[in-house]
C-alpha cells in the first residue's frame, strides 16, 4: 500500500518534492549520522540532482540538512548566509558517481576531533530518501522508522551480542540488516525498532569491543 506522500507529497518548502525535501533529508539524516554539525562539508550531486538542482533548491536543501533543518523549514533558502554565520564551511560540485540514481548526493563530513564520514544517498520522490552507502560499505535504508546504525568489526557473535543488549533494554527489533566491506572487516548494522533506543543502551553497545560507532534515528 502506497503512502498518502504519493497523493499529496510532504509538507515543505518548495519547489520540488524529490530535488528539494529529498535533498534537506539525506542532509538532516547525513547530520543524524556523523552525531553532530559538521564543521566542513563536501557535497557531490551527480545526475539530475547535478543538472537541476540549483534551479529547485538542491544545493541550499542539502546543506540545509546540514544545519538541522526540516524539509518544512522556511529558512532553507536562506541556508548558505546560516551556514556561514554558524562557521560550516562547505563546497558543493557536480560529480559522475557509476551507477548512481539519478537524485544521488554524496556528502563528506568533518569535524575537529572526530573520524570523517561518507554518506551516499538519493531521492525517490515525495520527499523520501534512501541511504546507499556509509564510509564505502553499500547499506539500504530509509530512517523513516526508528533506526539503529552500528559500525563494528566483522568479527563472530557481535550480531548475538546486539540483539542481546536490544532485548535487555526492552527494545523490540523490527528488521535487522548486515552489511561488510569484505569478509572479517568492517560491517554496519541496520536494526530497525518498535521502540526509540534509550541513550544508556547506546553507550552501553559503544564500549563493547569490536564495536566502533553507534548512531540512533528516531522516526520521522
Amino acid at each position: 500500500m502506497g503512502s498518502i506522500f504519493d497523493i499529496l507529497g510532504p509538507v515543505m518548502v518548495g519547489p520540488s518534492s524529490s530535488h528539494t525535501a529529498g535533498a534537506a533529508r539525506i542532509g538532516m539524516v547525513a547530520r543524524q549520522l556523523f552525531g553532530r554539525q559538521p564543521g566542513k562539508a563536501a557535497v557531490y550531486l551527480h545526475g539530475s540532482f547535478a543538472a537541476t538542482g540549483k534551479g529547485h533548491g538542491t544545493d541550499r536543501a542539502l546543506i540545509a540538512g546540514l544545519l538541522g533543518m526540516k524539509p518544512d523549514d522556511m529558512r532553507i533558502p536562506d541556508s548558505f548566509k546560516i551556514a556561514a554565520e554558524e562557521g560550516m564551511a562547505f563546497t558543493i560540485e557536480p560529480k559522475e558517481i557509476r551507477e548512481a540514481h539519478p537524485n544521488t548526493a554524496q556528502v563528506i563530513m568533518e569535524a575537529e576531533g572526530v573520524d570523517p564520514m561518507k554518506i551516499q544517498a538519493y531521492s525517490i520522490g515525495g520527499g523520501r530518501i534512501r541511504v546507499c552507502e556509509i564510509d564505502g560499505i553499500d547499506v539500504n535504508f530509509s530512517g523513516e522508522s526508528n533506526t539503529l546504525i552500528i559500525r563494528n568489526l566483522d568479527e563472530p557473535g557481535r550480531i548475538r551480542e546486539v540483539a542481546v543488549a536490544l532485548s535487555d533494554a526492552g527494545i523490540n527489533i523490527a528488521t535487522m540488516q548486515v552489511f561488510r566491506d569484505k569478509r572479517g572487516g568492517h560491517a554496519i548494522m541496520v536494526v530497525e525498532t518498535d521502540q526509540i533506543v534509550p541513550q544508556e543502551a547506546m553507550d552501553d553497545l559503544a564500549s563493547k569491543d569490536g564495536i566502533i560507532r553507534v548512531k540512533f534515528l528516531l522516526a520521522n
